[in-house]
């Protein structure tokens, strides 16, 4: 297989977008709410030492924080921090830090995204003192007691951890022990009123090697966001992402087949009489389904269908597996979308419709009915099963470190999906 994929056109030779999402201004204000956040930002405060020279942060109180869109530019971040100091030989006093803070998300040469501050607006007042002539500190007092020079600095170094989230994004995920999958970004994200866009490439891994898939018939792009919408988050896949998903299985092996039947050589031999000759013992017969063509995924509006393009071989003898017919079965089933935690479950349902035709035979010509007969229901029961079992682990969804979506809502409509749902920050150990 190794070899075979490394004769390949290179993969991706034209980038574009599969799928994306679109994080809303509601998501963008999401925080978890609690005690722990006061907590951890006491915590943080002590260690990137905003106390400097000769003094002591005995508590941190964040009195205000907010983060908000700026069109076409990027975040600005706003926090007012009150800061309880004992200065050295001095009584407590009680600062107000005001941080003003613009941000921007940038792609780094290693093709991640990264935030980066643009601009940093530090200011210090102070609010309340134990003794009257602590009041009348003058503003070099204040230089002397926090370094403001240092709290950008600071700030900077508390984008570390939103940005290993970030690097998390790129993450190869796996799919089957052989098939990984990656979702890559294409350009820095979007920022505008209705929220951050930004646009990914699925690439998919086999054995390791990066596989060229089927070129997208039609470029995608983000569909316009709801502006009343009020989930978090919007993710949306395109048709060709389910396309390449299958595709991408179907190379690793992941959809070869072997079905057991309930026939044998002697019940065959009843209908086709020519099957005597082969078998001198009776054999359970057996059937091995391998992908004639690609599978594909058709997305309309409200309902999606996956189309199968078998040849199944049929035929008996283990270890040796004789085949003495093979039918072409084209088939299509209904394809099932859901969302659990940060994977989408797909499943394929009830085959709608399905044709069996003869490909060869060494027993002579086998009518279609009768084709129909000994094999239909085997197959139209058994392909479906055997694929939900390669699927049933789900397939992760492009994300970040401990976050998981909740409050789903799974939509198809024509060449996409849309899956409108909610951002739950789950409790970090350790």
């Amino acid at each position: 297989l190794s070899i075979l994929l490394s004769l390949l056109v290179p993969a991706h030779t034209t980038r574009s977008p599969d799928c994306g999402g679109i994080l809303t201004p509601s998501g963008l204000s999401y925080r978890k709410s609690g005690p722990r956040n006061s907590h951890a930002v006491s915590r943080e405060g002590r260690q990137q030492h905003l106390s400097v020279r000769r003094n002591q942060i005995n508590s941190i109180k964040v009195a205000e924080l907010s983060l908000s869109l700026i069109p076409d530019t990027g975040l600005r971040l706003s926090s007012n921090v009150d800061l309880s100091i004992t200065p050295a030989l001095s009584t407590t006093k009680v600062m107000r830090l005001s941080i003003l803070v613009d941000l921007h998300v940038e792609m780094n040469p290693e093709g991640n995204l990264e935030l980066v501050t643009s601009a940093c607006k530090p200011t210090v007042e102070e609010m309340q003192s134990t003794e009257e002539k602590e009041s009348q500190s003058s503003s070099s007092d204040v230089d002397e007691e926090i370094n403001i020079d240092k709290i950008c600095l600071e700030v900077s170094k508390l984008l570390l951890l939103p940005n290993e989230q970030l690097m998390s994004l790129t993450a190869q995920f796996p799919v089957t022990p052989s098939c990984q999958v990656q979702y890559l970004p294409l350009a820095a994200p979007v920022f505008s009123e209705q929220g951050i866009t930004i646009s990914l490439q699925t690439t998919f891994q086999v054995a390791g090697m990066a596989i060229p898939l089927p070129v997208s018939p039609v470029p995608f792009s983000m569909p316009e966001p709801a502006s009343s919408s009020p989930s978090h988050l919007t993710l949306a896949f395109s048709e060709h992402f389910y396309t390449s998903l299958f595709f991408a299985l179907e190379i690793a092996g992941a959809f070869n087949m072997t079905i057991p039947s309930p026939l044998t050589t002697a019940t065959m031999a009843q209908k086709i009489t020519q099957m005597g000759s082969l078998f001198q013992e009776d054999l359970p017969v057996m059937l091995q389904a391998v992908f004639r063509s690609s599978p594909r995924v058709v997305l309309e509006e409200g309902k999606g269908a996956l189309k199968l393009f078998l040849t199944v071989h049929i035929g008996a003898g283990s270890p040796a597996f004789q085949s003495f017919l093979s039918v072409n079965v084209d088939m299509s089933a209904g394809l099932l979308l859901s969302i659990a935690d940060t994977r989408m479950m797909i499943s394929a349902a009830v085959i709608e419709d399905i044709e069996l035709s003869l490909a060869a035979s060494d027993v002579g010509p086998v009518p279609a009915a009768l084709l129909e007969e000994l094999f239909l229901p085997t197959i139209r029961e058994e392909v479906p099963a055997q694929m939900n079992v390669v699927l049933s682990e789900g397939v992760f969804l492009p994300h970040i470190s401990s976050f998981t979506y909740t409050d789903v809502n799974v939509t198809i409509h024509k060449d996409y999906v849309l899956v409108p749902c909610n951002l739950e920050l789950r409790a970090r150990t350790g």
